[in-house]
């Protein structure tokens, strides 16, 4: 891992090296708190096996057996802790100073291309670390073409939160994040990856600086002309879920203050929030392992609460600024990565309408989460598209 974790010469960041640690005190307290949360009674609603009607009694409470007896936190910390780990303490335009969290393998190439890879909701950087693990398989650090970014973003889990005194959104992230690469010593320009409010944060980016890649695009399209059937297939889940699966954005976006209440008072109400999600947004189920690694994090950092403050200026209706806001057109390159159990894939051709796209694939698998989902698929999507856009690598 050593090998990984020499920082470019060009960085100015004073870094922390970072290992997750969660005291033996925390780990009890979960463990009793989880234990004593209580199952909800079965319901007609709760019964229904298809999940219309949210999480199922079976999942729920087959989840809590594992949780508190096949669980190994431990074991999850030291996979976590086999990647180089680091604090970086940013200061932004107004003195306030921020302690960011990233994971990352840095090459020991001079012409390494930097690449920030950017998680959503209700994920974190944990989403990422199969796709380093091919990476550090597949790359010597003498070989590594990329220096590769993984930040927890500001609020979520290892991150610290946003102000307590005053208002925050998307450009407020793009803007630290992009303080974390200039600090790295890549004020040359870096590629931005994204998915969900990652996605939203990469076109922030790339209104200032390099080019991005996104694999998360909603939005609106005036005509149903010119695109595939697996496109219209994928308009009908978006539309899905704007009239059924939109129940937890409206709470996000109206009242994150009550549910971030609810969610930090018991693992149960955040195993059932946060499960619920996996389970809509992928094609393919994760196993609880890869559930629970999530649910565990924020649980223990105790962050839940203070990552939701991005959904307030979301618009329901217009979910992502490449298609709802024209400050956002993309004239850099954009790269896009289509996976059929999206939340609702964007139709090819409505994205060239309002980006400069310059390199897509349409995949036959694949959801929401797609670098923990398909990280084989995943990384050759932005490895592909890197050599388009930037041939020495």
């Amino acid at each position: 891992m050593a090998e990984y974790s020499r920082i470019p010469t060009a960085a100015q960041l004073q870094l922390e090296n970072f290992q997750l640690h969660i005291s033996e005190e925390k780990v009890d307290e979960f463990k009793r708190l989880l234990c004593l949360s209580k199952l909800a009674h079965k319901t007609y609603e709760s019964l229904q096996t298809d999940g219309r009607f949210g999480i199922t009694h079976e999942w729920i409470s087959k989840g809590k057996e594992y949780w508190e007896n096949k669980y190994n936190w431990r074991q999850r910390e030291e996979f976590i802790n086999s990647f180089p780990n680091f604090i970086a303490t940013i200061q932004d335009d107004d003195g306030e100073s921020f302690r960011i969290h990233f994971a990352a393998l840095f090459s020991h190439k001079q012409d390494a291309i930097p690449l920030l890879l950017l998680h959503g909701w209700p994920g974190n950087h944990t989403e990422f670390l199969k796709v380093l693990g091919i990476l550090r398989q597949k790359y010597s650090p003498n070989e590594l073409p990329y220096h590769v970014i993984v930040p927890s973003l500001p609020g979520y889990t290892l991150s610290s939160g946003p102000p307590l005194t005053k208002d925050w959104n998307t450009e407020d992230i793009g803007r630290i994040m992009n303080k974390l690469m200039i600090g790295l010593g890549f004020g040359n320009g870096y590629i931005s990856q994204g998915g969900d409010i990652g996605a939203f944060v990469s076109c922030v980016l790339t209104v200032n600086h390099k080019e991005c890649h996104v694999n998360f695009a909603i939005g609106q399209g005036v005509v149903q002309s010119n695109i595939s059937d697996a496109e219209r297939q994928g308009l009908q889940r978006l539309q899905n879920f704007l009239t059924s699966g939109n129940a937890y954005f409206q709470e996000h976006n109206t009242r994150p203050a009550t549910i971030g209440c609810v969610l930090s008072s018991s693992p149960l109400a955040l195993l059932a929030w946060i499960g619920e999600k996996f389970i809509e947004w992928t094609d393919t189920t994760p196993d609880y392992e890869e559930i629970l690694d999530s649910v565990t994090l924020y649980w223990f950092t105790e962050s839940i609460a203070r990552g939701l403050y991005p959904y307030r200026t979301v618009v329901l209706t217009a979910l992502h600024p490449l298609l709802s806001d024209p400050k956002y057109y993309c004239e850099k390159p954009l790269g896009y990565s289509s996976f059929p159990h999206e939340l609702g894939p964007t139709p090819v051709e409505w994205l060239r309408k309002e980006a400069n796209l310059v390199w897509h694939r349409l995949h036959s698998k694949g959801g929401h989460f797609a670098a923990m989902e398909q990280p084989e698929l995943f990384l050759g999507d932005v490895e592909e598209f890197i050599h388009h856009i930037w041939p020495v690598a």
